[in-house]
């Protein structure tokens, strides 16, 4: 799943997103391309570029950090590094899920594969839909030790949200977790990284093309290989 937004302050103007066989790099500048088309702007217009800085895809996060990247850099904007877990808690926090979190915490987490999830903590902050605070760190963990994390922070009530509840099991959630909501929430984030790097750029806290840098959380195979010879 990819996706591409425009947002003028924190309104959508258009949306492009899908599932396909086709490669992230190939087909990331036709959906800019279709976004131009439907929203008609240059970008040039761009105030800032947000970007999912990871965890995920080791290539489609170098595929969207190597454009965002350049586009800054040609066009002199700055960049909103957004991680991709918060976006998920975002999505839930900001509506259009259903059942949307109202919880205090919320236990974002993404498919890692090999039986892994990226996962982490947020906390909500009352004053602002979006305001959220990290209360763990973000972590590549098997499943049961994703699930210990949040029964850790009982008796606070904690929702579990992803774009993928499927790989965690609803026996295991139950066992280990019971009476935990599970939420899903769309897996094209791009509203959401858009609605986060506004918040971020009201705040300041943005960044050039050289500080902008991916949040793998794990070593790449290709790293992991050498690091063990």
């Amino acid at each position: 799943m990819a996706s591409a937004a425009v947002l003028r302050d924190s309104e959508v103007l258009a949306e492009v997103s899908g599932s396909e066989e086709t490669p992230y790099s190939s087909r990331l500048f036709s959906d800019i391309t279709l976004l131009q088309s439907k929203a008609s702007f240059q970008l040039n217009q761009v105030d800032v570029f947000a970007i999912a800085a990871g965890p995920g895809s080791f290539t489609g996060l170098r595929v969207g950090l190597t454009a965002v990247k350049a586009w800054s850099e040609v066009h002199g904007k700055p960049i909103a590094a957004i991680s991709g877990l918060e976006a998920v808690a975002a999505a839930s926090a900001m509506g259009g899920a259903p059942g949307d979190s109202k919880a205090h915490l919320l236990a974002p987490f993404l498919d890692a594969r090999r039986g892994q999830i990226y996962g982490g903590i947020y906390r909500r902050l009352p004053e602002n839909p979006l305001g959220l605070e990290l209360a763990s760190d973000e972590s590549i963990l098997s499943l049961d030790e994703f699930l210990e994390l949040v029964k850790g922070k009982f008796p606070q009530t904690v929702d579990l949200v992803s774009p993928t509840p499927e790989v965690l099991p609803a026996a295991r959630i139950a066992e280990i977790l019971p009476g935990t909501r599970v939420i899903q929430v769309s897996a094209a984030l791009a509203p959401a990284i858009g609605r986060l790097g506004f918040e971020r750029a009201k705040r300041g806290n943005l960044v050039d093309s050289l500080s902008l840098d991916a949040n793998y959380v794990r070593r790449s195979d290709a790293e992991g290989s050498w690091k063990d010879r």
